[in-house]
């Protein structure tokens, strides 16, 4: 049985080549999904555009009421939801039960917001009143990674939907199932159905398209800088605005005041949680010398004690990479590392045993040059660069010689020397004395290659609506 495409909230086969999604775990290609064709994006924008003058007009109090049972439709479904981010991803069902009540949370939250956003009265300059109207884009693209589906689409659809928008959402070839489940919810929870479209297909055959097509009014995308790039290069041919979630190199720093077993706790998860395929991963580790030895000492000791396996075993802590040519990606990284003469600590290989899938073991490297190519890229893998430094002066120049700025985590007991460096490190988000402490409340976004505009937040509804000032005279 072939997976359809959803065209107007229906259930369509798509017209585009076949997508075989494959289990990371196990290397199974069970399920097919038809992707789109151009003659199923016009489709897909006929809908949209229907459905666009009727819904920009219904109130915000009325569009919470929707959020809100997709929420409850999420929460659910929330089993079902899990186990097939894990299967075509290869999260563990750990992660994923817990991203699937983060989902929930995030239609709730963006119902709330709605309710709340706030029209703007300008300070008067004359005689006249002025306000400041956010209204809807009317068509907005969503093209999201395969990472964390379930996070990353509803990140993108809630406030979508919640600012008066109608949708199309791109899912990742790698996890094509999650987008259309959701966008089959949004129609269940009452949404009109027109609204809602879900193409799944290549960036090239799909995602161009939409990016370029004529009747798109904006577009927010989250994946690799490069790709990011060209996105903005087509959306500055219309005009258009994007919001772009793009890559990380992020730098975890450690002072010799902080607390070690603490901070190596946070570091070993901020890098191999998720097998390191997280934009904020903590990538890039940089420790004062005098505690140097004995934190990485206690690091390989965290990494030693992981449980690698099955994704589906409640016990597994880090399962397969994503996909086999991912692990391919990373296991270039490696070898790029050690002829750039960076050694490896631990890891570094496949695990015996689990040949069936796209395993990888954990890994940390030393002695690399900071222009190693492992160094400064994005590898987004289960692996750690470590490096160490003297002093702040050092440090920050260290933290900051990244094309990236997109997290950092700092570690120590001086607060005033914590906000110090938080503040002089170019990045969209820093945490002290934690590290990957997300909220969907804490607006989200990075500097430099890390991309344009901020997710998440009371302000990520504003991203998907222009704003129109009307002056009245008094």
């Amino acid at each position: 049985m072939i997976e359809p495409i959803l065209i107007g909230g229906k259930e369509v086969i798509g017209r585009g080549p076949t997508l075989f999604s494959q289990n990371p775990a196990n290397g199974e290609s069970k399920v097919e999904y038809s992707t789109a064709s151009y003659l199923d994006l016009d489709d897909a924008i006929n809908a949209a555009t229907e459905a666009n003058s009727s819904w920009r007009e219904v109130l915000p109090h009325k569009r919470a009421v929707l959020l809100r049972n997709v929420g409850k439709l999420i929460e659910r479904d929330k089993e079902e939801l899990a186990n097939l981010q894990m299967i075509q991803n290869g999260k563990t069902i750990k992660e994923c039960r817990s991203q699937a009540k983060a989902c929930a949370e995030i239609f709730f939250y963006y119902a709330s917001v709605c309710e709340t956003q706030e029209t703007v009265v300008t300070t008067p300059r004359s005689n006249n009143l002025s306000m400041t109207l956010n209204e809807p884009f009317g068509i907005v693209g969503l093209i999201t990674p395969w990472n964390s589906p379930l996070t990353m689409e509803a990140q993108k659809l809630a406030p979508a939907l919640a600012a008066g928008n109608s949708v199309i959402l791109k899912p990742s070839e790698v996890t094509p199932g999650i987008g259309i489940a959701l966008g089959k919810l949004c129609v269940e929870a009452g949404f009109p159905p027109e609204l809602i479209n879900v193409l799944n297909g290549s960036g090239t055959d799909v995602g161009s398209p939409i990016v370029s097509h004529p009747s798109v009014r904006m577009v927010s995308f989250t994946g690799g800088t490069n790709t990011g790039r060209a996105i903005a290069r087509a959306a500055s041919e219309k005009l258009m605005p994007v919001a772009l979630e793009l890559g990380g190199k992020s730098p975890h720093i450690v002072f010799a005041d902080a607390n070690i077993e603490q901070a190596s706790r946070a570091i070993a998860d901020g890098i191999f949680g998720s097998m390191g395929q997280s934009c904020v991963a903590g990538s890039r580790l940089l420790v004062q010398k005098d505690i140097y030895e004995s934190l990485i000492h206690e690091l390989i000791n965290i990494v030693k004690s992981y449980s690698v396996g099955n994704p589906a075993d409640e016990s597994t802590e880090l399962g397969p990479l994503s996909s086999f040519s991912h692990r391919d990606v990373v296991e270039n990284y490696i070898r790029s590392a050690i002829s750039d003469g960076g050694e490896i600590l631990i890891g570094g290989n496949r695990p015996e045993g689990l040949d069936q899938g796209a395993y990888y073991l954990p890994t940390i490297i030393k002695d690399l040059s900071p222009n190693a190519r492992a160094y400064k890229e994005e590898i987004f893998g289960p692996v750690l660069i470590v490096a160490s430094f003297d002093n702040e002066e050092e440090l920050i120049e260290l933290a900051n010689n990244s094309v990236y700025g997109l997290a950092c985590g700092i570690w120590t007991n001086d607060f005033k020397r914590a906000w110090r460096i938080a503040k002089n490190i170019d990045a969209g988000t820093v945490w002290i004395n934690s590290y990957k402490v997300l909220s969907i409340a804490n607006p989200f976004g990075g500097m430099k290659d890390s991309g344009l505009g901020q997710e998440k937040g009371r302000q990520g509804i504003e991203l998907y609506q222009a704003k129109k000032t009307i002056s009245i005279s008094i």
